[in-house]
């Protein structure tokens, strides 16, 4: 069984990715709007992908990367992890029982 301190350590690495991932987003659209250089979607695509909460916050607050159909893949990445959650959730009540 794992221990609920290993637990709450991926829990807050998790919220730490969001976080990271949305100020990439925020800096990304700050850099955007003064003509200054800017983080190829590749790299915003893989950190969505990694944080995807956090992206999907930032487009949404700042209105950035919406109109780009590349990025309807973050919602795609979201749904994925609430996915793997329920897994994780589910396996762990299994071995707990």
């Amino acid at each position: 069984m794992i221990p609920i301190l290993y637990g709450l350590v991926v829990f807050a690495l998790y919220i730490l990715a969001n976080i990271s991932v949305f100020c990439l987003y925020t800096y990304d659209k700050h850099m955007a709007r003064n003509d200054g250089w800017r983080i190829p979607e590749r790299i915003l695509l893989v950190a969505a992908l990694i944080g995807p909460f956090g992206a999907y916050g930032a487009m949404r607050i700042f209105r950035h990367k919406t109109k780009k159909i590349k990025f309807y893949l973050v919602p795609v990445f979201m749904i994925l992890h609430i996915a793997g959650m329920l897994y994780v959730a589910v396996l762990l009540l299994h071995i707990s029982q």
